[in-house]
């Protein structure tokens, strides 16, 4: 640094001529000065004193950039954090040398550790539990790196994602053959086609989606989070997205091989899930709309339990679309091939269950049903001397659902005053409540935290997103789609993206203090629980850009550090992006670990300065596929 080495310079020649008449004190003297002096110039223009960090721990050159008003800003020069598979593959950068971790064999590459085929077949198949989680034993997890299927690609920017993704990526053509009739996907050539057809609505989503906001208003901000179950390739979300509505698309991990996979692909938000035995991992009062287009659930059975299920999930006043058998059956029941009083009798349930969870029937036109939740509870409660099943949930934690069982009881909403009121509170309009105090807060419902707490959280998150846009180019143009917050708490990091042409899976961890998942559902934003010493509920290579703020902090003591990287690994995209945001102490181990993954990463000062001990680490996942390691394996025999 010129600026800093002026001082010493011009101390150094002031002494050069009496350099031999000094004695030893004196030269000792004129060190100590010219050090000071160094040093000094290093504080003057470096914008502060030295890192709390040895040198040899933060490994990145970070520059500082003044401008006239000595505002900094702060850019990684050395990690490339850009995409170079997007197009052609046919050139490779020279393969990295072996690390610590080996590569997993091949058939590894679409591994879901919690919902493996092989294992699910060992666990009951009534009700289909043999498709929920069931994750390995400990001793039994891989502990290697998945590698990606040969060819693989980066995925086309959003909102090209939404219709075309490459076929190396995803290589199954089962889909295409069994829903060729219904326009859901087709090959071309080396990419996969997504017309946008479904099961109910071969004339494509767009057009049925006018359908359903024919009947409800899908447009004045009033409904913003949606689940779909049982989405197929999530054509559903992906096109409710245009009239910002954020869709949860699940769908188990079966006959259908890849549907959850096709629309992560999409940029699609999406997880493998199931209704079977446990409850879905979503707080109490969640989604203001659930939607079923065909999805096979059987909605009458085990004392509605399901619905049941769906209830506890929708927010008071949200709405439940059901379209395919039975709906409409007097038009269909030949083309279903199923006879007539069966399927009258199942609607005749379904409206038995719905009506005892005291939904309104709103509408029922052509192939599309809605019915309503009920703002509050003080008539349903009354007309339980009526109903007597399903009766309310006794001492039962409403947002519970970690491996939590589903009972035939209704989940009770908030105490109300009046009839009038909304239980709970009610939520502002999008996009109005993304920054309002959430009800859940506002109410008092989670105890330390007030109001002013979640505003300042949000200005801070602001400000963090600001400092990462600048690390690793978060803003750039369809550089992201899918992203991950590992440790969302309120949501703040994925609300100050809101603008930006991402989505992002908010994660409240089990381990975390306090259940804030319903705060970010509140706020118009997604998510769901998860304990991070399993794997998630996705495939691999989901997301684009993984966040994990304090994380390994947290799950300290809670279970290895390796295995939540290599989970990480499994789950981020060639390619892609980590921020990790900790204790410099904390870094420098997960550092460690990351040199032996195929990962580059540095370490970066945190917003505030240098002299904060927490710091960001930021890593980038190299390329490689299952042909790179073969080619490995070869070169290694030699």
């Amino acid at each position: 640094m010129a600026g800093a080495s002026t001082p010493y310079s011009a101390i150094c020649k002031l002494y050069k001529p009496y350099w031999k008449r000094l004695n030893l004190l004196s030269i000792a003297v004129i060190a100590l000065l010219c050090s000071a002096s160094y040093l000094l110039g290093i504080w003057q223009h470096g914008g502060g004193a030295p890192s709390l960090a040895s040198s040899s721990t933060i490994l990145a050159t970070v520059s500082c950039n003044h401008s006239n008003n000595n505002s900094s800003s702060t850019a990684v020069t050395t990690l490339d954090f850009g995409t170079h598979h997007a197009a052609d593959v046919s050139t490779v950068d020279a393969l990295p040398p072996r690390r610590g971790f080996p590569a997993c064999d091949a058939k590894y590459s679409e591994y879901t550790p919690c919902e493996d085929v092989k294992r699910s077949f060992k666990f009951p198949q009534d009700r289909l539990i043999f498709r929920e989680r069931h994750c390995p034993q400990k001793g039994e997890e891989l502990r290697c790196m998945i590698p990606a299927p040969a060819g693989y690609r980066n995925p086309f920017p959003w909102p090209a994602s939404r219709e075309v993704a490459w076929f190396a990526n995803v290589p199954h053509k089962e889909l295409t053959v069994e829903k060729a009739v219904q326009n859901w996907i087709r090959v071309d050539g080396d990419k996969f086609r997504f017309p946008g057809g479904g099961t109910m609505f071969p004339n494509g989503a767009d057009a049925y989606i006018d359908d359903i906001g024919r009947l409800i208003n899908l447009r004045d901000g009033s409904i913003r989070t949606a689940l779909d179950t049982g989405c197929g390739v999530a054509s559903w979300g992906g096109y409710l997205l245009s009239r910002n509505i954020l869709t949860m698309s699940i769908a188990p991990r079966d006959s259908h091989e890849a549907q959850v996979q096709f629309a992560l692909e999409r940029g699609v938000p999406a997880m493998i899930g199931i209704l079977a035995s446990k409850r879905l991992p979503y707080p109490s009062r969640a989604f203001d709309m659930a939607h079923c287009s065909r999805c096979l659930i059987p909605w009458h059975h085990y004392d509605g339990l399901f619905l049941i299920e769906i209830d506890r999930i929708l927010r008071p006043g949200g709405y439940w679309i059901l379209s395919g058998p039975p709906i409409n059956w007097k038009s269909h029941w030949k083309g279903w091939q199923r006879t007539r009083e069966d399927l009258s009798a199942e609607q005749s349930a379904i409206e038995a269950v719905a009506k005892s969870l005291c939904w309104k029937k709103l509408k029922e036109v052509r192939d599309i049903a809605i019915w309503q939740k009920p703002t509050n509870h003080i008539h349903c409660k009354a007309s339980r001397k009526v109903i007597r099943s399903p009766q309310f949930c006794e001492a039962r934690n409403p947002d519970a659902a970690w491996y939590t069982n589903m009972e035939t009881c209704v989940t009770p909403l908030p105490e109300v005053d009046s009839i009038r009121d909304v239980a709970g509170g009610e939520l502002k309009k999008w996009p109005e409540r993304l920054m309002a105090v959430p009800p859940r807060i506002a109410g008092g419902s989670l105890d330390g935290v007030t109001g002013e707490m979640f505003l300042q959280d949000s200005e801070l998150w602001k400000k963090r997103v600001g400092h990462y846009k600048k690390l690793v180019h978060l803003g750039q143009k369809g550089r992201y789609r899918n992203l991950l917050d590992m440790n969302a708490r309120f949501g703040g990091f994925a609300a100050a993206l809101a603008d930006e042409p991402v989505w992002v899976m908010n994660v409240v961890p089990t381990a975390a203090n306090g259940n804030t998942l319903g705060v970010i559902y509140e706020r118009g934003l997604i998510g769901t629980y998860q304990d991070w010493c399993e794997a998630m509920s996705t495939y691999p290579r989901t997301y684009d850009l993984i966040h994990a703020d304090s994380l390994f902090t947290l799950y300290k003591n809670r279970c290895e550090m390796e295995g939540i990287l290599l989970e990480m690994d499994r789950i981020l995209r060639p390619e892609s992006t980590v921020i990790f945001r900790d204790d410099v102490d904390v870094l420098v181990k997960i550092k460690s670990i990351t040199d032996g993954m195929r990962w580059k990463s540095q370490i970066a000062d945190h917003e505030d300065g240098p002299l904060q001990r927490e710091k960001i680490l930021l890593a980038v996942k190299d390329y490689w596929t299952v042909s790179d390691q073969k080619q490995e394996q070869q070169n290694g025999a030699a």
